[in-house]
């Protein structure tokens, strides 16, 4: 047993584990406000028939109609004649939950397209070729000419995440199921011609793939299959799917096809080449376009960072956007809600209708313009990168002004800046009179019908380089700027080789907080929330001496002025100004203690905070309370002016302020009307895959120069709790399985120095010892990790971030391993002492003559045990154990050859913890007469040895064995706690492999009524593997192999070095997010044990300990 401080050390370690689980499960159960509106729906759900090849198939296939009237649904069938989206539900779906996304698109139809804004567009980025691809000319269609035809897959609610085979079966059926479509509206086209009803329009010649969560995965393996006709899909776009790996990455089989299908896609865009380099065809995949979306933060199932495309999707054919960052919605939301999130499904919706070409009536062919519709409707106009935004000197680029191609008087081409449509009525001689601003700071709170001017030289000096302007005016009928080479009256006054930029189109949208609530007509009231940021930098001033901001004005209703709910604050700043770097030790402070930043008045309207963590790590709860807002002589009492000012007042004067948090992995993340809220990014730090981008969190508060303000910064500990578990506990899974690996190992180090075995809590314990086993066992596989990433070339993650991640996930793994160690104990124990009670009570029964009947019931089943059969299997116990638990294993499933397992495991430590605790009560009763605990009774009928023969001898060690004997070193006792302790430890490594497989048996279970095929031979094979470690390792002295062959000299294999190599392998796995890689180590310790004990028996050698002595020998 472990010393007293090794307790205390364990004790606080199980405290801090289970208070990290159940701060994270309160903040997982937290009630979520996500902000969605719900999709309302008249369902009505189409079957369309199987072909009589597939009759039997247990999937189905639906068309969805929207509408309340009852219809024909053949005569339904023969109208089809819109562009077929294919929806496949996801792990446990339905293929109702396609009804929000039809049902929006069938409005979007009949209503059109959305009412056009003239905030700045989304365009590709560079690296997804916008700079080498000509789109000139290209724009969103002004109404639709085709509709969706919206169909379902039924696959029955699997759970797809969970088993490989299942998502195999899934791919099979769509890749039916898109075929039977396209067949379909052949076959309708037919119909309608024989019938001599009016066709237009061409056939489809593919389906768009709509998949929500695993069902994405399910789109993209079916891509891929080789049985899809060519060009059947080439659109693909996803909702909270994985991409990246499995949500639950614990079946070996899951992981293998994840790892397959991604190669393949991989590969997919690559040119095709022979052998010696010579051209061959484009890319198989060249033609197809995917996108993904993620639910952001507030989706617990899959992170943004399993939803990525990186590494498997080039830029050019795809992207991923979270919800968070996308126009028009700007919300978190949970796995299930992004399918009926109605701001998300009519802005998808609006982009599905959007990808259609007018003049075929079929989705865009050309890639490149498919993927820029997705970025025009799905992103916002704010950068997705905050030193772009700013235009900071690491991050140059040219003034992104929308242009229009048109011809001046000449008839020569000219590219000229699109200003605001000439249908919105603006005169610019309408405007009362022009207003001068001197000072860097310009406000507006009213439609006063004014132009305002102001010096970019002059304003701009003295580091004041950038303009920012933040309002709730629409852009062209509200509000227009434009940057002026010279002062003029109007536009057209200045020659045209000079004429003035409008760059009113760089106004970027933002979603605005509730609108304030006017107490009566014509009241004044609070400011209102801005909609729209604007930014200029210095080089999109560069050669314009003035920047001028003009207000519409605004009509009078019923003869009294409007309400003052109009706004708009912009200034000249230095953006060094306002940055505020928050180092480590300050957030890691902010967790006990609230710390404050103060923003005196006249501070930058933009103000930087920079977190060293990221907050996807360590959520901060950011609050801003008014302290002051220029107002010196309010006019109350000195007593009463504070509160009143610093709330009534100041809402009048200051607008709302607004925080934009940038994060690497999942974009904009954008919070108005910010009073208290916690800020959270779903970003991925401190990965073998994060980069040094990923270490950060910027967010930017757009707050009133007119004001002062107290921001109050602290961290919560349930939503960084909960961030740890969700973000890596696969690390954790495959450092567990590290830990126990290493505990094994210690176990046979001991043995082999002819030391007690120790037991699994010892062990645990002693390889968190900082130099002699915490050193090379946890941090030196990390080095070694970084150092594999400079070999390789690959990009190094956050050094101190990414250590002290793993760290602190290596010892979260130590403490849930010796939790299970404690309940394991528990649960042996109270068997044990259950055990000797009722067998010794039951030694009392049978002298007592009313318990004939009892006797008579012993007897009778003895005949039972007398069988051949009975006795042939009670005499070979250990090869009935090997041969059932792969029988089930290879042909049931996997878990229930580990059960079979894990039972023999359980009643060999019983076997061997009762016969110690037997031994102690005899070795006590002699010692203390006065004691009695019928220990002669027992030993007498319960001599119980068990050997790996298979045998089971009634046979209790003599005299000469027992710890009386002079010559022996060790008791019986001794040796029977030392076969717990080992067998104990391999209970322990193949409970935590039985449970990574206890999803898949949830999903077997949910299938039995459906027809089980046979397990998959990878996980069957690591199965059987597993098996064989638990059988040929069954004894302690099965550590250790000798083996001598002629001419070479004797060789002995010892397994604690096996054992290092496997931890190390499963802490690689942890590292990599990849747990279910470790099954793969589990096999091959199985396979190495089983050879070198089929050597042994080759070689005619055999084994054998003595117990009475401490050394061990062999017998060869």
């Amino acid at each position: 047993m472990p010393g007293f401080r090794a307790k205390i050390r364990i004790g606080i370690l199980i405290i801090v584990v289970v208070g990290i689980c159940l701060a994270a499960l309160y903040g997982l159960l937290k009630p979520i406000s996500n902000g969605c509106i719900m999709t309302y729906m008249y369902p009505t759900y189409i079957p369309i028939s199987s072909s009589e090849s597939i009759s039997r198939v247990k999937y189905g296939l639906y068309l969805y109609h929207e509408g309340w009237k009852k219809i024909d649904y053949k005569e339904h069938l023969k109208k089809l004649s819109g562009v077929p989206v294919l929806f496949i539900p996801g792990n446990g779906g339905s293929f109702k939950q396609v009804r929000s996304l039809a049902a929006e698109s069938d409005r979007a139809y009949q209503n059109g397209p959305l009412e056009p804004t003239f905030y700045q567009e989304a365009s590709l980025r560079p690296e997804e070729g916008g700079v080498d691809i000509n789109l000139s000319g290209f724009q969103l269609p002004s109404q639709y000419t085709s509709r969706l035809d919206w169909f379902a897959v039924d696959l029955e609610g699997e759970h797809s995440a969970m088993d490989g085979a299942i998502l195999e079966e899934h791919t099979e059926y769509v890749v039916y199921a898109i075929h039977k479509i396209l067949d379909q509206y052949k076959v309708s086209y037919d119909a309608r011609t024989r019938e001599g009803a009016a066709v237009s329009g061409s056939l489809p010649k593919s389906v768009i793939l709509v998949g929500h969560s695993m069902g994405g995965f399910v789109a993209r393996a079916a891509v891929i299959h080789p049985r899809l006709r060519k060009s059947a899909v080439e659109t693909v776009l996803t909702l909270s799917t994985p991409h990246q790996s499995p949500p639950v990455a614990l079946q070996p089989s899951l992981g293998h096809y994840f790892a397959r299908v991604n190669s393949e896609w991989i590969e997919g865009y690559k040119v095709q080449t022979t052998n010696t380099g010579r051209y061959v065809s484009d890319p198989v995949l060249s033609h197809v376009v995917v996108v993904s979306i993620s639910g952001a933060y507030n989706d617990y199932q899959v992170r943004s960072k399993l939803t990525s495309l990186d590494n498997i999707v080039p830029p050019t054919h795809g992207f991923m956007i979270s919800s968070t960052a996308m126009k028009n919605v700007w919300l978190s939301m949970e796995h299930q809600a992004i399918l009926w999130c109605n701001q998300l499904v009519v802005q998808v919706s609006h982009t599905l209708l959007s990808l259609i070409d007018s003049r075929t009536g079929q989705p865009l062919p050309d890639t490149q313009k498919r993927l820029a519709v997705f970025a025009r409707m799905l992103r916002s106009g704010i950068s997705h990168n905050f030193d772009w935004m700013m235009q900071l000197p690491s991050c140059k680029r040219l003034l992104n002004i929308p242009v229009q191609n048109t011809k001046d008087v000449t008839g020569s081409l000219v590219h000229r800046p699109v200003a605001c449509p000439a249908n919105i009525h603006w005169n610019d001689g309408g405007l009362d009179r022009d207003l001068y601003i001197q000072i860097n700071e310009l406000t507006v709170l009213a439609m006063d019908g004014r132009r305002r001017w102001l010096d970019i030289q002059k304003l701009g000096s003295n580091g004041k380089s950038h303009f920012v302007l933040v309002t709730n005016l629409e852009p062209c009928s509200g509000i227009r700027l434009h940057l002026w080479p010279e002062k003029g009256k109007s536009t057209t006054s200045i020659p045209l080789n000079d004429r003035v930029v409008e760059v009113t189109s760089k106004m970027m949208h933002i979603p605005s907080g509730p609108a304030p609530r006017q107490l009566e007509p014509g009241s004044q009231t609070e400011q209102a929330p801005p909609s729209a940021v604007f930014w200029l930098g210095p080089e999109d001033m560069h050669g314009f001496r003035f920047l001028t901001v003009s207000v519409a004005p605004r009509p009078t209703i019923s003869g009294r002025p409007p309400p003052a709910a109009s706004m708009a604050v912009g200034q000249f700043f230095n953006p060094e100004e306002g940055n505020q770097e928050l180092s480590p030790w300050f957030m890691l402070q902010s967790t006990y203690s609230q710390k404050d930043l103060v923003l005196e008045e006249a501070h930058p309207l933009a103000v930087k905070l920079s977190f060293a963590i990221s907050l996807g790590l360590l959520p901060v709860t950011l609050s801003l309370k008014t302290v002051s807002c220029g107002i010196r002589n309010s006019g109350l009492p000195e007593e009463e002016a504070g509160d009143l000012e610093s709330s009534r007042l100041c809402k009048l004067r200051c607008f709302p302020p607004v925080a934009l948090a940038w994060d690497d992995t999942s974009g904009l993340h954008v919070y108005p009307n910010l009073n208290s809220e916690t800020i959270v990014v779903d970003s991925s730090p401190a990965h073998w895959s994060s980069t040094q981008q990923s270490e950060k969190t910027v967010v930017l508060l757009l707050v009133d120069p007119h004001c002062s303000y107290k921001s109050s910064i602290s961290i919560s500990v349930s939503a960084a709790a909960s961030r740890l578990l969700l973000l890596y506990s696969p690390k954790i899974v495959g450092f567990s399985i590290a830990v126990v690996f290493f505990a094994l190992m210690r176990q046979a180090c001991s043995w082999d120095l002819d030391l007690r075995i120790p037991s699994m809590l010892t062990a645990v314990e002693s390889n968190l010892t900082l130099i002699s086993h915490f050193f090379p066992l946890a941090i030196l596989p990390i080095f070694f990790s970084l150092f594999l990433s400079l070999l390789m070339s690959q990009p190094l993650p956050p050094f101190a971030s990414f250590i002290s991640i793993s760290l602190i996930c290596y010892i979260f793994a130590n403490g849930f391993i010796a939790i299970l160690i404690l309940i394991s104990h528990l649960v042996f124990f109270v068997a044990a002492v259950t055990h000797i009670f009722i067998k010794t009570r039951w030694q009392m029964w049978e002298r007592n003559v009313s318990f004939f009947f009892l006797r008579w019931f012993v007897n009778r089943s003895s005949s039972f045990f007398s069988l051949k059969v009975v006795r042939v299997l009670r005499a070979n116990p250990v090869i009935v154990t090997a041969v059932t638990a792969m029988v089930l294993g290879s042909l049931v499933h996997p878990s229930f050859g580990l059960l079979i397992l894990l039972f023999s495991h359980f009643l060999c430590c019983h076997n061997a913890l009762c016969s110690f605790l037997t031994a102690s009560c005899c070795n006590h009763e002699q010692n203390n007469e006065n004691f009695d605990c019928n220990c002669e009774d027992y030993v007498g009928s319960e001599r119980l040895k068990f050997k790996f023969d298979g045998s089971f001898k009634r046979t209790f060690p003599s005299e000469d064995n027992s710890s009386s004997s002079p010559d022996s070193s060790k008791s019986f006792g001794e040796t029977q706690l030392d076969l717990f302790h080992h067998r104990h430890g391999l209970l322990i490594l193949h409970l935590v492999a039985t449970m990574m497989f206890a999803p898949s048996v949830v999903a077997w279970i949910q299938r039995l009524a459906l027809g089980e095929s046979l397990p998959w031979l990878l996980d069957s094979v690591l199965c059987i593997g597993v098996i064989l470690h638990g059988i040929c390792n069954s004894k302690p002295e099965f550590n250790s192999f000798f083996l001598s062959y002629s001419g070479i000299p004797i060789r002995n294999v010892r397994l604690y070095f096996i054992y290092l190599i496997a931890g190390y392998w499963s802490y690689f796995s942890g590292l990599t997010l990849a747990p279910y890689r470790a099954f793969y180590v589990m096999g091959a310790v199985g396979g190495i044990s089983f050879a070198l004990r089929m050597l042994c028996r080759r070689n005619g050698e055999k084994k054998e300990v003595t117990y009475s002595s401490r050394k061990h020998s062999h017998r060869h």
